[in-house]
């Protein structure tokens, strides 16, 4: 396994998701792909909850991950920051140790 592969995960509100994949979807040359879902965010960022959060006591969230030589990594992050600034996004990226397809 290359041992520069990183996994980049980005978390933020669901309204954001167009503006990031757009900008991701966009890179020249392009990402090998990522992944999204659903996720609730809770403890942070409450400040601007919904009621119906608050009552649920989560917020919203979208998580994507992808794995990608650091560059790309790198890159994706300014396609995201120059392309979709969003405030409330959240990004953290981790070393990739092993991985792949078991068939």
């Amino acid at each position: 396994m290359d041992t520069d592969l990183c996994r980049l995960t980005l978390v933020y509100p669901p309204a954001s998701e167009d503006a990031i994949t757009e900008a991701l979807l966009g890179m020249e040359p392009a990402l090998p792909g990522f992944t999204t879902w659903a996720g609730a965010g809770h403890g942070f960022g409450y400040d601007e909850a919904s009621h119906v959060e608050k009552v649920r006591g989560n917020v919203s969230r979208r998580v994507l991950t992808t794995i990608a030589r650091r560059e790309r990594i790198d890159a994706a992050l300014e396609a995201v920051r120059t392309n979709a600034p969003i405030p409330k996004l959240m990004y953290w990226i981790e070393p990739v140790i092993a991985g792949g397809r078991l068939l």
